[in-house]
């Protein structure tokens, strides 16, 4: 089975954890629908909804199979409570698709705010 992954920080081509999407296909790049920003949870970004967004979150939809999304849910940290892996609505052409999304589940709060787009720090 494959599913429809939204990744928006570091997973992204020519960044620096892609490596785990090795062997999936890219499907194109998306946005989120308004409601949805970025906060900087320390060398990575966290997605968040916010009501007060208006553009929303730039990523990459990739088609990854069962055996890859339980890679990432475990480099993800899923089960240590880190993220989340639920549906995202994304803007169209993807929103009619059923497209799941790693969500921050850590508090944000004093958190750097990114906004809209994660731009990778140069290391």
């Amino acid at each position: 089975m494959e599913t429809l992954l939204f990744v928006y920080g570091t997973l992204k081509r020519g960044y620096s954890n892609h490596a785990h999407l090795a062997g999936q296909t890219y499907v194109g790049p998306a946005r989120t629908v308004p409601g949805f920003t970025l906060y900087d949870l320390g060398g990575y970004p966290g997605i968040v909804a916010d009501p007060a967004d208006r553009v929303g979150v730039g990523g990459e939809v990739w088609r990854v199979d069962s055996a890859a999304l339980a890679a990432l849910d475990q480099f993800e940290g899923v089960h240590e409570g880190l993220y989340r892996r639920e549906p995202l609505r994304l803007a169209p052409p993807y929103d009619a698709e059923q497209v799941e999304a790693y969500v921050s589940a850590l508090p944000v709060l004093g958190r750097p705010h990114v906004g809209a787009d994660w731009i990778e720090p140069r290391r």
